[in-house]
């Protein structure tokens, strides 16, 4: 799929499973009508694999806005308010190595 397709692609799913894969799939686009075209043919081949069956698909777009520009606090506080990365993740003040 990744040599067809800009996507960034992992298993993400209960690993010890190996009747049952579940895959993340990740696109980056200035657009979102492009995320989502990349997001159905992704699972339009899904769809046709002969030796797969896919149960279930789940997408989710998320705008950044103008460039990341527009959100504010930035780009790692707005992660933090999704449930990502936030800003303390990036606060190395408490490391010892940090200049």
């Amino acid at each position: 799929m990744r040599a067809k397709l800009p996507v960034s692609l992992a298993e993400v799913g209960e690993l010890e499973r190996y009747q049952v894969a579940t895959l993340g799939l990740a696109v980056v686009s200035n657009e979102a009508a492009r995320c989502s075209e990349i997001l159905a043919a992704a699972a339009g081949m899904a769809r046709v694999a002969r030796d797969a069956v896919l149960a279930d698909v789940a997408t989710e777009i998320i705008t950044l806005g103008d460039g990341g520009r527009s959100i504010r606090g930035g780009i790692e506080q707005a992660l933090g308010e999704l449930g990502g990365a936030g800003e303390s993740d990036f606060d190395d003040s408490d490391d010892e190595d940090a200049p």
